[in-house]
């Protein structure tokens, strides 16, 4: 885990130094300190360093696709930052969100410039000698994830309140909301690293999987850590009704009482914590929370699978390595 860890913290100096160079511009200061305070509160920076190894692992070199992976971390940080105003959420990374250190405008203001900003990374890829062609690939596949995570999250918000939500509904909606980006991550980094069709494809299932792995993980993780790991109450999700995996799976297979009394607690506004563990028994008993943990382990090996069609290679085990980092991460 330590191992990953570094790994991340590595690449992460680059991409870091990038978005800062390219956001020194910005005015006013205001403006410019808001795009730039999630970055310097820290994150794993999952998406940029798949990037830049997916980059490698197809026989580039991580350079060529720098740019662009600053671009996907300045996509990401600009979803965190609207989606903190939509579900009016006060922290981020244990600190304060953008909207509640200044306001909603600035935040506002401050996501659509990173959003702007992430395509003209992209684009400025051209002047370090990137093929036209892959530029606009990438540009292409970054696009595509901006649109597919906007309608996730129309979809989450639509799940609020509706207890018929299907599992392929669901399924639909993590992948478009978060695995969406991870996807157009590695894809990205195979387009700028060189890779054939057929590479570029296999990289996109990789991330594909291992994002849809990710937000498993982390609905699981709400529900079996304890709050000191998690750093937020346990059973948060199920507090505010919001519909997971282990939901879907528990309301599905639940009858009688058991059914009306879980449907009862997530309609409930603000659940005690007596209530929130009576819902993860419920859970434990219809078997969805081991259900939700052994779909995460089947999406991190058929993401490992899919990486057979690249040579061995260091690059390739960092890949590896990343995917099982993904379940087996604790927050």
């Amino acid at each position: 885990m330590s191992d990953v860890t570094d790994v991340l913290k590595q690449y992460s100096k680059d991409v870091v130094k990038t978005i800062e160079e390219n956001l020194s511009v910005i005015e006013p200061q205001d403006l410019q300190d808001a795009c730039l305070y999630l970055t310097k509160a820290g994150g794993k920076m999952l998406r940029p360093a798949l990037t830049l190894i997916s980059a490698e692992a197809v026989g580039g070199k991580k350079e060529d696709a720098l740019k662009t992976a600053a671009a996907l971390e300045l996509i990401h940080t600009f979803s965190l930052i609207h989606d903190d105003i939509m579900d009016d959420d006060d922290m981020r990374r244990g600190m304060p969100s953008v909207h509640k250190v200044w306001d909603e405008p600035v935040a506002i203001l401050a996501g659509d410039t990173l959003f702007s900003k992430a395509f003209e990374m992209v684009i400025a890829s051209k002047e370090e000698n990137a093929h036209p062609a892959n530029v606009a690939n990438a540009l292409a596949t970054v696009a595509d994830a901006c649109v597919k995570i906007c309608e996730g999250q129309a979809s989450d918000m639509s799940f609020e309140g509706n207890f018929d939500v299907k599992e392929d509904e669901y399924s639909e909606m993590i992948f478009k909301k978060t695995g969406a980006l991870i996807a157009a991550a590695t894809k990205a980094g195979a387009i700028m690293g060189g890779a054939d069709d057929e590479t570029v494809q296999a990289l996109y299932e990789y991330g594909r999987m291992i994002g849809t792995a990710f937000q498993i993980q982390d609905d699981y993780l709400d529900v079996i850590s304890d709050e000191k790991d998690l750093g937020k109450p346990v059973g948060s999700d199920i507090a505010k009704g919001k519909m997971t995996l282990m939901v879907v799976k528990a309301l599905a297979e639940s009858e009688g009482e058991d059914h009306e009394r879980l449907l009862e607690i997530l309609k409930e506004e603000n659940s005690s914590q007596e209530n929130i563990h009576e819902a993860i028994d419920l859970f434990n008993k219809y078997g969805s929370i081991e259900y939700a943990h052994n779909l995460a382990l089947e999406n991190v090996d058929g993401a490992k699978k899919v990486l057979e069609i690249l040579p061995d290679s260091e690059a390739k085990q960092m890949l590896i390595d990343l995917a099982d980092f993904v379940i087996d991460r604790s927050s």
